[in-house]
């Protein structure tokens, strides 16, 4: 399988208007998320990237996100703030922004409330498939993840595109019955994640190899399934999150060095010697692609997201974990790094913008006059 292939979204109900690729005809976007700052993860790098780059080709991008709202915290996520909003406030905002294309990021309130509004105006949207939704809750509830399926179905179903990051999402969504998908890939900051970034201090003196997870310390990240692994050397753990406190507890010959970002990130993953994925819930995983570009072999079990990235040259997959890294530490990192290097934002900027879906200019009349509730 190609994994770098463009899919081609259906063709939608109303011929959707293309948008077009980079820098020309720049556009009003609205971008609605219940993900988004101070909260630290995948998808609020992904968001807030693409909408650097959507800005710097000259588009306008609004972003409707929790920071506007007084908010409450998630049950089990308290780092995620759940927007309060009053009836009718998210569609006063979108009238008011009078977008081109309305993209719903999220499942979460804020998106319901986007998704109600443009249904009741029959105004197209699109959304994007970012996590594991029910894989997610049914370790966080001890539920089926196939309880959770339906809600995924109904939110996602009257979008005109969902946007999905690898070749696995779309053959598990189009199973789900969800066939209207479009690519949306990844990027990595090349000007900060390169091999020869400086190892941090910590590394000083630890017992090789050095195996490293950078990402939230938060039980759907199956941190335990990496601590636990019976493989010498020194594990790190870079990031932060609730299960820091209990890991610590349980594993105190592991490192854990709180969270990094920007060149000293880059140093954590050029200095080790496999970074390993352990994840079961990611769509992506978007410290993969960072890891690699910075020459660093990953380790990962064969699940979504590191089936549609991590090839024999760059890594290894097994359900034996310990066995994965043990294959990931023969692999040429400078293979890896020219891999990574591939992984471009603008590209999937692009992506982005060509599956978007812009407004007809009587549905953008509508979105402007018709009352919000």
């Amino acid at each position: 399988m190609n994994r770098h292939t463009t899919i081609t979204a259906d063709t939608a109900a109303f011929g959707p208007i293309p948008i077009g690729l980079g820098p020309p005809a720049p556009a009003s976007i609205a971008i609605v998320t219940d993900a988004w700052h101070p909260q630290t993860n995948g998808v609020v790098r992904t968001l807030s990237t693409t909408c650097d780059v959507l800005r710097s080709w000259g588009h306008e991008v609004t972003v409707i996100s929790p920071e506007a709202y007084p908010s409450i915290p998630a049950p089990t996520y308290p780092e995620i703030r759940l927007a309060l909003t009053a009836p009718g406030a998210v569609g006063r905002q979108l009238a008011k922004i009078a977008p081109v294309a309305v993209h719903i990021a999220t499942e979460g309130p804020l998106g319901l409330a986007a998704r109600r509004y443009c249904l009741s105006r029959k105004v197209p949207f699109t959304t994007a498939y970012h996590t594991q939704f029910p894989d997610y809750l049914a370790r966080r509830t001890g539920l089926s993840a196939s309880a959770f399926w339906p809600y995924i179905r109904w939110f996602h179903r009257p979008a005109q595109r969902i946007m999905v990051a690898t070749e696995t999402i779309r053959a598990q969504l189009r199973e789900q019955g969800l066939t209207q998908l479009t690519h949306w890939s990844r990027g990595v900051d090349l000007s900060c994640f390169y091999p020869a970034a400086p190892p941090p201090p910590e590394y000083a003196g630890m017992p090789g190899p050095i195996l490293l997870y950078v990402g939230r310390i938060a039980v759907e990240k199956n941190i335990e399934g990496f601590l636990a692994c019976p493989y010498p050397g020194t594990k790190v753990v870079v990031g932060d999150g609730p299960a820091r406190a209990a890991l610590e507890a349980r594993f105190p010959e592991a490192r854990f060095l709180g969270k990094k970002s920007g060149v000293e990130l880059a140093g954590c993953y050029a200095g080790a010697d496999v970074f390993v994925f352990p994840s079961r819930t990611d769509t992506f995983g978007l410290v993969m692609i960072e890891a690699l570009a910075c020459g660093t072999p990953v380790a990962a079990f064969p699940v979504a997201g590191p089936l549609d990235i991590v090839t024999d040259t760059v890594g290894a997959l097994s359900e034996d974990l310990a066995r994965a890294i043990d294959a990931a530490r023969y692999c040429d990192r400078k293979a890896c790094a020219e891999y990574g290097a591939r992984y471009s934002w603008e590209a999937a900027t692009g992506q982005f913008l060509a599956g978007l879906v812009a407004l007809r200019e009587e549905q953008a009349v509508s979105l402007q006059a018709m009352p919000a509730f």
